[in-house]
């Protein structure tokens, strides 16, 4: 008499059998690489995150950056309203001043951030990368947005400050979304201004001189402390080839619905930011000779 046939296994079952196979193939061989288009989004997104695991090591930088911030909106904003010496457009200078202090703090996060990419080359750490396949373009790239997110999370503190201070600001989802999208746009251009300058002068010391020397007349060649209208007609022309009064001008508009050039602004912006990484990257291979 004939053995009854074995029952079928159940597909669960054979699913797992086949997951459990393919595990063994990638413990045996490494995945395909990706390759084309793919691979410059994925190398940018690496070295984006690689940047921002240090703040999990040290947040004190978060924290002493937020200090600077608070007393301009505390003192310089709270003294000027009470005066009223500045026009402002028939809102409060406090209010007028807040978008400028959170491009102000985001600019001098990223203006330094060449620095940190000369201690890379001084610790070998830039040489081992360049010799990995992630192109300069990527490298920069990631870098100049990590930039972006450390000053957004800066521009969340002003914010906070600035409505326990009593800002009309805007809960608008749409238009925070613009907040963020100009404090990186911004925040990527002057750190690749930074780290394009750091390929010219090579030195920490250097850099850090050139930063401190730009980083006022740019602040104060902007729109940030005062409009435009008020400001002599050689530091008008100054203001309107600085990113910085395009950033300004976005944050305002978006943040408290004056009126502003919001289409002139992102170009200005998303072109900064692109030219940036571009002359940084052409730079990158001038700090590992």
């Amino acid at each position: 008499m004939s053995a009854a046939p074995a029952a079928p296994r159940p597909a669960s079952a054979e699913d797992a059998a086949t997951q459990a196979v393919r595990r063994l193939d990638l413990l045996l061989a490494p995945p395909p690489a990706r390759t084309g288009w793919r691979m410059l989004p994925a190398r940018v997104g690496a070295m984006c995150a690689v940047e921002l695991q240090k703040l999990r090591h040290d947040r004190t930088e978060l924290y002493t950056r937020a200090v600077q911030p608070a007393l301009w909106l505390l003192i310089f904003g709270e003294t000027f309203t009470h005066i009223h010496a500045i026009p402002t457009g028939g809102i409060p200078y406090l209010d007028y001043l807040a978008p400028g202090i959170i491009a102000q703090s985001a600019m001098f996060i990223a203006i330094f951030y060449g620095i940190m990419i000369i201690w890379e080359r001084d610790a070998g750490i830039l040489t081992k990368l360049l010799v990995t396949p992630t192109p300069r373009f990527a490298l920069i790239t990631g870098k100049a947005f990590a930039a972006g997110v450390k000053a957004l999370i800066q521009a969340v503190v002003v914010i906070v400050i600035a409505a326990v201070l009593g800002v009309s600001l805007t809960w608008n989802p749409l238009r925070l979304l613009g907040v963020a999208v100009a404090v990186i746009l911004g925040s990527a251009f002057f750190s690749c201004l930074s780290m394009s300058i750091a390929g010219i002068v090579l030195t920490r010391d250097r850099l850090m001189g050139i930063g401190q020397a730009i980083t006022m007349p740019l602040f104060f060649a902007s729109n940030a402390l005062y409009p435009v209208a008020v400001m002599p007609g050689w530091l008008q022309t100054l203001s309107k080839i600085n990113p910085l009064s395009y950033q300004v001008d976005a944050l305002r508009g978006l943040l408290l619905g004056t009126h502003s050039h919001l289409g002139m602004d992102y170009l200005v912006l998303v072109v900064a930011a692109a030219a940036g990484v571009t002359v940084a990257s052409s730079l990158l291979g001038r700090l590992a000779r």
